[in-house]
């Protein structure tokens, strides 16, 4: 296989039509021509091709061209409902989309994702290239992907196996209406974790030493105010831990 660290993509990106703020997702239907009105007129004629059934909300929508892919016996908390009307391979919410590739398969059709984001345009807000690591060497056509995705706007996530890959797909459908601090670092309130989280920014001290100083000397003025020999004597911190824990706590706020 060629180096997929040329430029042999970028003519077929610029032909691709990017997506502009705001992206909506864009259902195919076909559209019918209105009839004559005549009594004589065929009913076929007039009511053209019949519109799919509407989706289940809760449902993962998946391309019927995805039946048989491994990535969906891990799909086992959403249901799943196959589509042929659909571009994406999957869609995970009304504005959210995926894109499922493996990377064995990229290696012998360099040209297949291109062609994929062609067809999907400018529809959907959040685009998600899903990609299989599946072959040894990865790296090159990580490479490649990593700067398509940058220019076609899509969130490139990585799944070492098929069950993995199922399991963002799943994941992606449950938080697709959940606030985003759900996800975001949560900030203790209590106090003692508070403390707990300080002591452990000081390396290398970690959580089981800051909890067990905290247990033997109560407090933080008692903990400031203990000597470096003593501090020394805590099981399991040690001269060294028990040098830097002095040395921080006894070091000036501001800089003279």
């Amino acid at each position: 296989m060629e180096d997929l660290n040329d430029d042999s993509f970028d003519d077929v990106l610029a032909s691709i039509e990017m997506p502009a703020a705001p992206k909506q997702p864009k259902i195919q239907t076909s559209t019918t021509t209105e009839a004559s009105i005549s009594t004589s007129s065929s009913t076929s004629s007039a009511a053209g091709t019949a519109k799919p059934p509407p989706s289940n909300p809760h449902s993962v929508l998946v391309h019927s061209k995805q039946r048989g892919n491994p990535i969906l016996k891990s799909i086992l908390n959403v249901p799943l409902e196959f589509r042929d009307d659909i571009i994406p391979d999957y869609v995970v919410g009304r504005t959210s989309c995926i894109l499922f590739l493996s990377l064995k398969y990229h290696n012998l059709n360099p040209d297949y994702i291109c062609q994929r984001l062609k067809a999907l345009g400018k529809m959907y807000e959040l685009r998600v290239l899903l990609v299989q690591v599946d072959t040894p060497e990865p790296h090159n056509a990580l490479k490649s992907l990593t700067r398509i995705s940058l220019l076609a706007d899509l969130t490139m996530m990585l799944a070492w196996n098929a069950e993995e890959a199922g399991k963002i797909i799943e994941t992606y459908k449950q938080f697709e209406k959940r606030p985003p601090d759900l996800i975001m670092e949560r900030v203790e309130s209590n106090p003692h974790q508070k403390l707990v989280a300080a002591l452990t920014n000081i390396k290398p001290v970690n959580k089981t030493d800051a909890v067990t100083i905290l247990q033997i000397f109560g407090n933080l003025e008692n903990l400031i105010n203990a000597s470096e020999e003593r501090l020394a004597q805590v099981m399991g911190l040690g001269p060294r831990k028990a040098k830097k824990l002095y040395k921080t706590l006894h070091e000036p706020f501001l800089s003279k």
